[in-house]
Protein backbone atom coordinates (compact mmCIF):
# COMPACT_ATOMS: atom_id res chain seq x y z
CA UNK A 1 0.00 0.00 0.00
CA UNK A 2 1.15 3.33 -1.38
CA UNK A 3 1.03 7.10 1.00
CA UNK A 4 0.27 9.32 -0.85
CA UNK A 5 1.01 12.59 1.24
CA UNK A 6 -2.11 15.27 1.58
CA UNK A 7 -0.27 18.42 1.25
CA UNK A 8 -1.95 21.56 0.05
CA UNK A 9 1.08 24.09 -1.10
CA UNK A 10 0.46 27.85 -0.08
CA UNK A 11 2.74 28.78 -2.81
CA UNK A 12 2.15 28.66 -7.12
CA UNK A 13 3.54 25.78 -9.17
CA UNK A 14 4.52 26.76 -12.37
CA UNK A 15 4.55 24.29 -15.23
CA UNK A 16 6.95 24.79 -18.22
CA UNK A 17 6.54 22.93 -21.62
CA UNK A 18 8.47 22.27 -24.31
CA UNK A 19 10.11 20.75 -27.33
CA UNK A 20 11.96 21.50 -30.33
CA UNK A 21 14.30 24.25 -29.61
CA UNK A 22 13.60 24.18 -25.94
CA UNK A 23 16.69 23.89 -24.16
CA UNK A 24 17.57 27.10 -25.88
CA UNK A 25 14.26 28.76 -24.20
CA UNK A 26 14.60 27.06 -20.93
CA UNK A 27 18.26 28.62 -20.64
CA UNK A 28 17.18 32.18 -21.35
CA UNK A 29 13.99 31.89 -19.08
CA UNK A 30 16.44 30.98 -15.90
CA UNK A 31 19.26 33.66 -17.16
CA UNK A 32 15.91 35.82 -16.77
CA UNK A 33 15.48 35.05 -12.91
CA UNK A 34 16.37 37.22 -10.11
CA UNK A 35 20.01 36.45 -8.87
CA UNK A 36 19.74 37.45 -5.84
CA UNK A 37 16.11 36.23 -4.39
CA UNK A 38 14.28 33.63 -4.11
CA UNK A 39 10.81 33.32 -6.75
CA UNK A 40 8.32 31.98 -3.86
CA UNK A 41 6.86 28.85 -6.52
CA UNK A 42 8.22 25.60 -7.19
CA UNK A 43 8.66 25.38 -11.46
CA UNK A 44 8.27 21.45 -12.97
CA UNK A 45 9.50 20.92 -16.56
CA UNK A 46 8.56 19.20 -18.78
CA UNK A 47 10.61 18.37 -22.65
CA UNK A 48 9.63 16.25 -25.55
CA UNK A 49 12.79 13.49 -25.01
CA UNK A 50 12.60 10.05 -27.22
CA UNK A 51 12.64 7.57 -25.05
CA UNK A 52 16.32 6.77 -25.09
CA UNK A 53 17.51 9.98 -25.01
CA UNK A 54 18.69 11.53 -21.47
CA UNK A 55 17.95 14.98 -20.55
CA UNK A 56 20.56 17.88 -20.61
CA UNK A 57 18.11 19.51 -19.07
CA UNK A 58 18.94 19.50 -15.35
CA UNK A 59 22.46 20.14 -15.72
CA UNK A 60 21.84 22.99 -18.18
CA UNK A 61 19.24 24.80 -15.55
CA UNK A 62 21.31 24.08 -12.60
CA UNK A 63 24.10 26.07 -14.18
CA UNK A 64 21.79 29.43 -14.42
CA UNK A 65 20.03 29.13 -11.75
CA UNK A 66 20.53 29.35 -7.45
CA UNK A 67 17.82 27.13 -7.15
CA UNK A 68 18.20 23.04 -6.30
CA UNK A 69 17.47 21.17 -9.99
CA UNK A 70 16.05 17.71 -9.46
CA UNK A 71 15.36 15.11 -12.04
CA UNK A 72 11.76 13.95 -10.94
CA UNK A 73 11.36 10.27 -8.95
CA UNK A 74 7.74 8.83 -8.64
CA UNK A 75 6.26 10.52 -5.73
CA UNK A 76 8.59 13.45 -4.70
CA UNK A 77 7.28 16.13 -2.99
CA UNK A 78 7.14 19.84 -4.39
CA UNK A 79 8.84 22.22 -2.18
CA UNK A 80 9.26 26.09 -2.70
CA UNK A 81 11.99 27.83 -4.59
CA UNK A 82 12.92 24.38 -6.45
CA UNK A 83 12.94 23.38 -9.98
CA UNK A 84 11.80 19.71 -10.99
CA UNK A 85 12.74 18.20 -14.00
CA UNK A 86 10.50 15.27 -16.40
CA UNK A 87 12.82 12.32 -17.03
CA UNK A 88 12.62 10.78 -20.41
CA UNK A 89 10.01 8.34 -21.47
CA UNK A 90 7.75 9.15 -18.66
CA UNK A 91 4.61 10.86 -18.53
CA UNK A 92 3.98 13.24 -15.25
CA UNK A 93 1.37 14.09 -13.04
CA UNK A 94 0.93 16.24 -10.17
CA UNK A 95 -1.39 15.17 -6.96
CA UNK A 96 -1.54 16.33 -3.35
CA UNK A 97 1.93 17.71 -3.63
CA UNK A 98 4.00 15.31 -5.25
CA UNK A 99 4.75 14.64 -8.42
CA UNK A 100 3.80 10.80 -10.30
CA UNK A 101 5.67 9.11 -12.56
CA UNK A 102 3.65 7.33 -15.21
CA UNK A 103 4.55 5.01 -18.16
CA UNK A 104 2.85 6.71 -21.19
CA UNK A 105 0.17 4.95 -23.03
CA UNK A 106 0.08 7.13 -26.23
CA UNK A 107 2.95 5.55 -28.75
CA UNK A 108 5.22 7.80 -29.91
CA UNK A 109 4.82 11.17 -31.52
CA UNK A 110 1.20 11.20 -30.23
CA UNK A 111 2.34 11.81 -26.48
CA UNK A 112 1.01 14.80 -24.87
CA UNK A 113 3.03 15.21 -21.77
CA UNK A 114 2.84 18.82 -21.36
CA UNK A 115 -1.01 18.71 -21.31
CA UNK A 116 -0.82 16.29 -19.27
CA UNK A 117 0.84 17.27 -16.43
CA UNK A 118 -1.04 20.99 -16.77
CA UNK A 119 -4.50 19.42 -16.34
CA UNK A 120 -3.44 17.96 -13.03
CA UNK A 121 -2.14 21.19 -11.82
CA UNK A 122 -5.16 22.85 -12.67
CA UNK A 123 -7.15 19.98 -11.02
CA UNK A 124 -5.52 20.41 -8.31
CA UNK A 125 -4.11 23.66 -7.72
CA UNK A 126 -6.61 26.36 -9.18
CA UNK A 127 -5.37 29.72 -9.19
CA UNK A 128 -2.38 28.78 -7.86
CA UNK A 129 -1.32 26.48 -11.28
CA UNK A 130 0.31 28.84 -13.97
CA UNK A 131 1.42 27.70 -17.54
CA UNK A 132 3.98 28.68 -19.78
CA UNK A 133 4.57 26.83 -23.07
CA UNK A 134 7.56 27.57 -24.71
CA UNK A 135 9.46 26.54 -28.36
CA UNK A 136 8.33 23.55 -30.14
CA UNK A 137 6.41 21.76 -32.87
CA UNK A 138 2.54 20.61 -32.69
CA UNK A 139 -0.06 21.64 -29.96
CA UNK A 140 0.88 20.17 -26.65
CA UNK A 141 -0.04 22.33 -23.82
CA UNK A 142 -2.94 23.81 -26.10
CA UNK A 143 -5.98 21.99 -23.77
CA UNK A 144 -3.54 22.11 -20.82
CA UNK A 145 -3.54 25.76 -20.89
CA UNK A 146 -7.76 25.64 -21.42
CA UNK A 147 -7.31 23.85 -18.28
CA UNK A 148 -5.47 26.13 -16.13
CA UNK A 149 -7.87 28.89 -17.27
CA UNK A 150 -10.76 27.61 -16.16
CA UNK A 151 -9.93 26.94 -12.96
CA UNK A 152 -8.38 30.56 -12.67
CA UNK A 153 -4.96 30.34 -13.07
CA UNK A 154 -3.17 31.92 -15.23
CA UNK A 155 -0.89 31.15 -18.75
CA UNK A 156 2.34 32.62 -20.50
CA UNK A 157 3.17 32.01 -23.76
CA UNK A 158 6.96 32.27 -25.83
CA UNK A 159 6.48 35.06 -28.49
CA UNK A 160 6.52 33.11 -31.52
CA UNK A 161 9.22 35.97 -32.79
CA UNK A 162 11.54 34.94 -30.51
CA UNK A 163 10.83 30.56 -30.61
CA UNK A 164 13.32 28.56 -32.61
CA UNK A 165 9.97 26.60 -33.38
CA UNK A 166 6.30 28.48 -33.18
CA UNK A 167 3.67 25.87 -33.79
CA UNK A 168 3.42 25.35 -30.05
CA UNK A 169 3.43 29.21 -29.18
CA UNK A 170 1.29 29.58 -32.07
CA UNK A 171 -1.45 27.07 -31.33
CA UNK A 172 -1.44 28.16 -27.32
CA UNK A 173 -1.97 31.61 -28.80
CA UNK A 174 -4.94 30.90 -30.71
CA UNK A 175 -7.17 30.02 -27.33
CA UNK A 176 -7.57 33.62 -27.11
CA UNK A 177 -6.88 32.75 -23.61
CA UNK A 178 -2.79 33.81 -22.76
CA UNK A 179 -2.35 36.29 -20.42
CA UNK A 180 1.51 37.10 -21.29
CA UNK A 181 2.96 36.64 -24.77
CA UNK A 182 6.75 37.41 -23.75
CA UNK A 183 10.04 36.26 -24.72
CA UNK A 184 11.75 33.61 -22.22
CA UNK A 185 14.01 36.43 -20.86
CA UNK A 186 11.76 38.52 -20.02
CA UNK A 187 9.00 36.42 -18.28
CA UNK A 188 10.50 35.64 -14.52
CA UNK A 189 10.46 39.58 -13.88
CA UNK A 190 6.78 39.29 -14.79
CA UNK A 191 6.29 36.21 -13.09
CA UNK A 192 7.31 37.22 -9.72
CA UNK A 193 4.83 40.67 -10.23
CA UNK A 194 2.28 38.75 -10.59
CA UNK A 195 2.47 36.39 -7.65
CA UNK A 196 3.08 39.50 -5.91
CA UNK A 197 -0.29 40.66 -6.36
CA UNK A 198 -1.98 37.57 -6.49
CA UNK A 199 -0.68 35.87 -3.49
CA UNK A 200 1.46 38.20 -1.70
CA UNK A 201 -1.48 40.15 -0.09
CA UNK A 202 -5.22 40.65 -0.65
CA UNK A 203 -6.30 43.57 -2.66
CA UNK A 204 -7.18 46.90 -0.90
CA UNK A 205 -10.64 46.49 -1.30
CA UNK A 206 -12.15 42.87 -0.61
CA UNK A 207 -14.38 42.35 -3.99
CA UNK A 208 -16.93 40.76 -1.67
CA UNK A 209 -17.01 43.54 1.04
CA UNK A 210 -19.96 46.11 0.73
CA UNK A 211 -17.96 48.70 -0.23
CA UNK A 212 -16.88 46.70 -3.21
CA UNK A 213 -20.76 46.79 -4.66
CA UNK A 214 -20.66 50.06 -6.76
CA UNK A 215 -17.99 48.93 -8.50
CA UNK A 216 -18.84 45.73 -9.03
CA UNK A 217 -21.70 47.22 -10.93
CA UNK A 218 -19.42 49.50 -12.84
CA UNK A 219 -17.83 46.52 -14.20
CA UNK A 220 -20.91 44.84 -15.05
CA UNK A 221 -22.17 47.80 -16.98
CA UNK A 222 -19.17 48.22 -18.76
CA UNK A 223 -19.55 43.88 -19.89
CA UNK A 224 -23.07 44.40 -20.67
CA UNK A 225 -22.42 47.84 -22.37
CA UNK A 226 -19.58 46.26 -24.37
CA UNK A 227 -19.92 43.19 -24.94
CA UNK A 228 -23.95 43.04 -24.58
CA UNK A 229 -24.42 40.25 -21.64
CA UNK A 230 -25.40 40.51 -18.03
CA UNK A 231 -22.72 39.00 -15.63
CA UNK A 232 -25.04 40.71 -12.71
CA UNK A 233 -26.61 37.66 -11.71
CA UNK A 234 -23.62 35.47 -12.28
CA UNK A 235 -21.90 33.30 -9.54
CA UNK A 236 -20.89 35.70 -7.28
CA UNK A 237 -17.29 33.46 -5.91
CA UNK A 238 -16.56 32.57 -10.05
CA UNK A 239 -17.03 36.56 -10.77
CA UNK A 240 -14.88 37.82 -7.63
CA UNK A 241 -12.18 35.35 -8.62
CA UNK A 242 -11.97 35.98 -12.26
CA UNK A 243 -11.79 39.73 -11.22
CA UNK A 244 -9.06 39.51 -8.90
CA UNK A 245 -7.15 37.09 -11.55
CA UNK A 246 -7.26 40.02 -14.15
CA UNK A 247 -6.10 42.75 -11.55
CA UNK A 248 -3.53 40.66 -10.83
CA UNK A 249 -2.17 40.06 -14.21
CA UNK A 250 -2.20 44.38 -14.35
CA UNK A 251 -0.88 44.75 -10.83
CA UNK A 252 -3.85 46.29 -10.11
CA UNK A 253 -4.51 46.38 -6.13
CA UNK A 254 -7.74 48.37 -5.74
CA UNK A 255 -11.22 47.50 -7.39
CA UNK A 256 -11.52 51.29 -8.19
CA UNK A 257 -8.01 51.11 -10.40
CA UNK A 258 -9.45 48.37 -12.10
CA UNK A 259 -12.99 49.66 -12.67
CA UNK A 260 -10.85 53.07 -13.93
CA UNK A 261 -8.38 50.57 -15.92
CA UNK A 262 -11.27 49.00 -17.34
CA UNK A 263 -12.77 52.18 -19.16
CA UNK A 264 -9.96 52.98 -20.49
CA UNK A 265 -9.11 49.98 -22.57
CA UNK A 266 -11.81 48.25 -23.99
CA UNK A 267 -9.25 45.09 -24.75
CA UNK A 268 -9.75 44.63 -20.86
CA UNK A 269 -13.23 44.61 -21.07
CA UNK A 270 -12.63 41.44 -23.83
CA UNK A 271 -10.14 39.60 -21.89
CA UNK A 272 -12.58 39.82 -18.95
CA UNK A 273 -15.35 38.83 -20.86
CA UNK A 274 -13.35 35.72 -22.02
CA UNK A 275 -12.19 34.54 -18.81
CA UNK A 276 -15.75 34.88 -17.38
CA UNK A 277 -16.98 32.59 -20.19
CA UNK A 278 -14.11 29.85 -19.69
CA UNK A 279 -15.89 26.53 -19.79
CA UNK A 280 -15.10 24.05 -16.81
CA UNK A 281 -16.02 20.87 -17.44
CA UNK A 282 -15.94 16.84 -16.11
CA UNK A 283 -17.71 13.35 -16.51
CA UNK A 284 -20.54 13.92 -13.98
CA UNK A 285 -19.64 17.59 -12.38
CA UNK A 286 -22.12 18.94 -9.94
CA UNK A 287 -22.90 15.26 -8.67
CA UNK A 288 -25.93 16.17 -6.79
CA UNK A 289 -27.65 17.34 -9.81
CA UNK A 290 -26.61 14.07 -11.95
CA UNK A 291 -28.24 12.74 -8.91
CA UNK A 292 -31.04 14.24 -9.47
CA UNK A 293 -31.15 13.36 -13.12
CA UNK A 294 -30.58 9.29 -11.96
CA UNK A 295 -32.77 9.34 -9.49
CA UNK A 296 -36.08 11.43 -10.48
CA UNK A 297 -36.09 13.10 -14.25
CA UNK A 298 -34.71 10.06 -16.44
CA UNK A 299 -36.77 7.75 -15.01
CA UNK A 300 -39.85 9.71 -16.16
CA UNK A 301 -38.81 10.13 -19.50
CA UNK A 302 -39.32 6.54 -19.75
CA UNK A 303 -42.10 5.97 -18.08
CA UNK A 304 -45.03 4.79 -20.28
CA UNK A 305 -43.26 4.91 -23.75
CA UNK A 306 -43.64 2.60 -26.45
CA UNK A 307 -41.02 0.48 -28.28
CA UNK A 308 -39.25 2.52 -30.68
CA UNK A 309 -40.61 6.07 -29.24
CA UNK A 310 -37.54 8.60 -29.46
CA UNK A 311 -36.61 10.41 -26.32
CA UNK A 312 -34.67 13.84 -27.06
CA UNK A 313 -31.95 15.25 -24.65
CA UNK A 314 -30.19 18.71 -25.11
CA UNK A 315 -27.07 19.33 -23.07
CA UNK A 316 -26.95 23.21 -22.95
CA UNK A 317 -23.28 24.71 -23.04
CA UNK A 318 -21.43 21.76 -22.70
CA UNK A 319 -17.89 22.79 -23.37
CA UNK A 320 -15.91 19.89 -24.76
CA UNK A 321 -18.49 17.34 -23.97
CA UNK A 322 -18.12 15.65 -20.81
CA UNK A 323 -21.58 17.07 -19.36
CA UNK A 324 -23.72 15.37 -22.50
CA UNK A 325 -21.42 12.34 -22.47
CA UNK A 326 -22.26 11.98 -18.51
CA UNK A 327 -26.29 12.56 -19.58
CA UNK A 328 -25.67 9.85 -22.42
CA UNK A 329 -24.33 7.21 -20.09
CA UNK A 330 -27.33 8.07 -17.34
CA UNK A 331 -29.61 7.61 -20.30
Amino acid sequence: MVDIPLIEPSFPIVGIGASAGGLAAFEAFFLGMPADTDPGMAFVLVQHLAPDHSSLLTALVQRHTRMPVLEVQDGMVVQINCVYIIPPNCDMAFLNGALYLQEPTAPRGHRLPIDHLFRSLAQDLRERAIGIVLSGTGSDGTLGVRAIKGEGGMVMVQHPGSAEFDGMPRSTLATGLVDFELPPAEMPAQLVAYAAHAFGHPPRTTIGAPQAENALKQIFLLLRSHTGHDFSRYKPNTIHRRIERRMAVHQIDALDGYVKYLQQAPTEVDALFHDLLIGVTNFFRDPEAFALLEAEVIPKLFANKPAGAVVRAWSAGCSTGEESYSLAILL
